[in-house]
Formats: C-alpha cells, sequence, structure tokens
C-alpha cells in the first residue's frame, strides 16, 4: 500500500520564526515576542476567517496580523518595511530535519505533498527558495476551497487532489490544531514535536504518532 504524507508547511517544514533576524534590525530585543505574537494573531485570524466563511489569502492575515502586533507593542514600522517583513515570509528557511528527512522518506516510496493554508504560488516560492520544492509531487492549497485548515473540507481537499483514500494519508504537522483536524476528518495524524516543551491539546483525540523531529518520521512509520 502507497501511503501519502501531507505536509504542514509554516510551522513543520518553514520555520517561521526565521523572520526575527529581518525583526531584530526593526525592534532589536523585542524579536522574539514579536514574532511569536504575529504568527499566534496570524494563525487566530485564518480561524476566525474560516468560522465566518469571510474568506482572504493567508498573506491578507499575516499582514492584518502584523498591523495588529505592532498596535499591541506600541512599535512603529514604516509601511515599505512591513512590506519587506512581508516578502520575508516567502523566504524563510527550512527546518534543518526537514532537508534531511525528505530525501529519505521519498526514496522509501512515500508519496510527498505540501499542503498549506498559503496560496499555491506562495507556497512553491517559499520551498523553491528553502531548496526542498524538488521533493514534493505538487503543493495541495486551501486557497484552491477558499478555506482555512482545521475545517474538514480542507482535508476532504487534499484527498481528492492527491488521490489518496484517508486510511492511506498522514498528515505531518507541527501544529497540533492541524493534527486533531485531520484525525477528525479520517486521516492519520504525525505531530512533530520538536520542543520537549511543547504541549498537544489535552481533547480527546491525540497523534497518531508523536516525533520529536523529522527524520524520526521515516523509521516510525515503517516499523
Amino acid at each position: 500500500m502507497s501511503i501519502t504524507l501531507g505536509f504542514d508547511v509554516y510551522g513543520t517544514l518553514i520555520d517561521t520564526a526565521g523572520v526575527k533576524t529581518a525583526l531584530e534590525k526593526i525592534v532589536g530585543d523585542e524579536a522574539g515576542r514579536f514574532s511569536e505574537l504575529w504568527r499566534q494573531k496570524q494563525l487566530e485570524y485564518s480561524f476566525r476567517r474560516g468560522l465566518m466563511q469571510n474568506y482572504c489569502k493567508f498573506s491578507i492575515c499575516t499582514k492584518e496580523a502584523l498591523e495588529y502586533t505592532c498596535k499591541v507593542l506600541d512599535v512603529d514600522i514604516p509601511s515599505e518595511e512591513q512590506k519587506a517583513l512581508m516578502l520575508e515570509y516567502r523566504r524563510l528557511p527550512a527546518f534543518g530535519d526537514a532537508e534531511e528527512a525528505l530525501p529519505q522518506l521519498r526514496a522509501a516510496g512515500f508519496q510527498l505533498y505540501a499542503f498549506s493554508n498559503g496560496p499555491a504560488e506562495d507556497v512553491n516560492a517559499l520551498l523553491e527558495n528553502a531548496g526542498i520544492a524538488a521533493y514534493f509531487r505538487d503543493v495541495v492549497s486551501t486557497d484552491e476551497i477558499k478555506s482555512f485548515k482545521p475545517n474538514p473540507a480542507v482535508y476532504a481537499h487534499f484527498l481528492r487532489k492527491s488521490g489518496t483514500a484517508a486510511n492511506e494519508a498522514w498528515l505531518v504537522s507541527g501544529n497540533p490544531f492541524d493534527v486533531i483536524g485531520a484525525i477528525s476528518a479520517g486521516m492519520r495524524g504525525a505531530w512533530v514535536k520538536r520542543s520537549p516543551a511543547a504541549v498537544f491539546d489535552p481533547w480527546e483525540i491525540n497523534p497518531t504518532v508523536t516525533v520529536g523531529s523529522l527524520g524520526e518520521l521515516a523509521g516510525v512509520l515503517q516499523s
């Protein structure tokens, strides 16, 4: 049986904290706090828009979250510098374990897809810049059905586009809400717990497997 792996992009393959380098030049020691709040609000805005059925591009959620963070932290970032920060989201770095694990997984016969809230064009540019685009058969974007994770419809869209039955598909993510969403939709879910301090939501749904890095994934799935 061929197994399909859908990889979440932001926070799983790509390190969203990579924007801190650019932020340090603007907000100094506040860069870590700024980056964390920006990411938190980016996801929150996508959740809210999904529930409201008031869709916009993920980049708009990102821009509005940036503006919110500036206001909360009382930081005045000129519009040109805000545009430059937005461009950083198209050239964030891949996690080191992604660069090592993806060729191993593809060589082992797994079918690899990138699966993201971001539009396919943005995700392709991001993966190309990070040097990992070649490992994926395709990019599946929630933008194609005008919604966001964890709407069950986006996981059904992934299965349709990849031509995969739910029992042959895994969602691989560092984001607990994404793993829970995929399992709720009938897929299996691998949670990438890179930090010992990370906490999975204490719901009735647990990850199918938990790994400390993407490098552990091939061994776990083949055991």
